[in-house]
């Protein structure tokens, strides 16, 4: 387990060590590297911590998956479907009402937006179109996932870094408890349906008010909007934001997890935990959604 991967009490020493001209004891890293190669080695080092967090949520994605398919394989480990209920409640059901808000105001500055230049060409009646697409393939999935970011993935990272610092994850073990199995599961789990469902919540709520705003805006007719709508988008644009939606909930519980297995120092350490979910999180929602957007063109799915 990644809680149990942290060092012990004892600090081991980087490089060479030298006694000073007072007695002490000091390290002699500093004197072998040149100063202009000071940000060569900063940079290097936080590399190296980066790869090393990777490796850390890919181990720790591998634990959950184990877990998740030994529960369906075996009838003598249970899922936790009540605690995968609870946490959808309190991390998804909780946040609809502000994804159905903004996703609404979206859709009604997108429609705003686009009518201008739209107009110049004559072709207020593509704001449908447009808007489709940008909320089922983007939008959607991208919208819902940065607001749980902030309303469940700071939470869980809180949560989970105050059973640590309380030694709560030490009970669980002492208890012959794996706390992968009850903690991480049911939060990754919850997190990954939540966005799902979220996403469809936010692309259902723009393209409503999009078309509000055209239709009594713009002065596009509800027929014409709606063949618009339905006659540019497929089953393929649905899947591919709800795809996203998938991934990106799965990588926002393992980040707010992992974060919050591996706090050290206390109430500050908490909130650094949360500070590093909400941002690490955000980075690699975006980045994750690049990667799609990539692989999606590169099928011709786009």
């Amino acid at each position: 387990m990644i809680a149990n991967r942290r060092s012990s009490g004892t600090i081991q020493p980087t490089g060479r060590v030298r006694m000073s001209n007072d007695g002490n004891m000091e390290s002699s890293d500093e004197r072998t590297v040149h100063p202009l190669l000071r940000p060569v080695e900063r940079i290097g080092a936080r590399w190296l911590r980066f790869q090393r967090s990777v490796g850390e949520v890919w181990f720790l994605f591998y634990d959950t998956n184990y877990w998740i398919y030994a529960a369906l394989t075996k009838r003598r480990i249970r899922l936790g479907r009540a605690a995968i209920i609870s946490q959808m409640v309190r991390l998804g059901v909780r946040a609809t009402a502000i994804v159905i808000l903004l996703s609404a105001c979206i859709g009604s500055i997108l429609a705003l937006q686009m009518a201008p230049p739209l107009k110049d060409f004559g072709q207020v009646d593509k704001i449908a179109n447009i808007l489709a697409i940008a909320v089922l393939r983007e939008l959607g999935p991208l919208i819902s996932a940065i607001i749980l970011t902030g309303f469940a993935g700071a939470a869980v990272a809180a949560e989970v870094g105050t059973m640590v610092v309380g030694e709560e994850i030490e009970a669980l073990e002492a208890h012959a408890l794996n706390p992968i199995r009850f903690l991480v599961v049911p939060r990754v789990a919850a997190t990954s349906i939540s966005v799902l469902c979220l996403t469809i919540f936010a692309d259902v709520t723009a393209v409503l008010a999009g078309m509000v705003i055209s239709i009594y805006v713009h002065g596009v007719a509800f027929s014409i909007y709606w063949e618009n709508t339905v006659s540019q988008t497929g089953f393929q644009d649905m899947a591919t934001g709800l795809s996203k939606g998938l991934v990106f909930g799965l990588l926002i519980g393992l980040i707010a997890c992992y974060n919050g297995l591996k706090v050290t120092g206390g109430a500050a350490g908490v909130g650094r935990a949360t500070t590093d979910t909400v941002v690490a999180s955000i980075v690699f929602v975006i980045f994750a959604d690049l990667i799609f957007t990539t692989v999606f063109f590169a099928l011709n799915w786009v």
